[in-house]
């Protein structure tokens, strides 16, 4: 029995759905890979629009950077947008 696509509403969104994303890094420009509780409130975050992306970096810099990101760069899909941007004030 083949059972239909669940809706959107219950399942992850695709790369394609939520295609921006941050790419965490260290200061040697390296990829960052967040542990404990740091991985799960800010690890493999996507969103849909540019926008929400730069309003989620805005919320959370000093939190990414208290976790040993130093810089971040903006992706859409395997694109870079800009960056690396620094976390430093």
């Amino acid at each position: 029995m083949n059972l239909p696509e669940p809706p959107p509403a219950f399942r992850q969104p695709t790369p394609s759905e939520r295609p921006w994303w941050w790419r965490l890094e260290d200061a040697d420009g390296a990829e960052v890979t967040l542990s404990g509780e740091a991985a799960d409130e800010y690890a493999d975050r996507r969103f849909a629009s540019q926008a929400d992306a730069e309003s989620w970096i805005g919320e959370t810099w000093s939190e990414l950077k208290g976790a040993g990101v130093v810089a971040v760069t903006l992706m859409e899909l395997d694109r870079v947008v800009y960056g690396p941007m620094s976390l430093s004030a």
